[in-house]
């Protein structure tokens, strides 16, 4: 199973912008859907965002619609989470996750790929 290693967490105060970023160090993400999911102190993880192999297309949680996009460079092997508009709401650990299933999918246990987690707080 791939071992998925996500970076890119830290201390940002409201408004700003943070950029989360995934790798695999011995296999291609080439063959996965990618997403982000978030768990905060006390909360269930949830899904953040989607983006499917091609990198054409991205699914997003409502929450983050439209202060957060998802992105993959499958030359680098890396994806990324490019946060912005930051609340203090959005802290939380974010995972990646990766998904071998071609169903598109927000439900944490259908992704068999994980990281490891990056924390992410902000701060008023």
């Amino acid at each position: 199973q791939v071992q998925l290693l996500d970076s890119g967490g830290g201390l940002v105060q409201a408004g700003g912008s943070l950029r989360l970023s995934c790798t695999a160090s011995e296999r291609t993400l080439s063959g996965y859907a990618m997403g982000w999911f978030r768990q905060a102190p006390g909360k269930e993880r949830e899904f953040v965002a989607r983006l499917s192999r091609s990198g054409l297309t991205a699914l997003y949680a409502d929450s983050v619609k439209g202060r957060f996009t998802i992105s993959r460079d499958n030359a680098k092997n890396m994806v990324y989470l490019q946060m912005n508009s930051l609340k203090p709401e959005d802290t939380a650990v974010y995972y990646c996750a990766g998904d071998v299933g071609m169903v598109q999918t927000t439900k944490s246990h259908e992704y068999e790929a994980w990281g490891q987690g990056t924390q992410v707080t902000v701060s008023l």
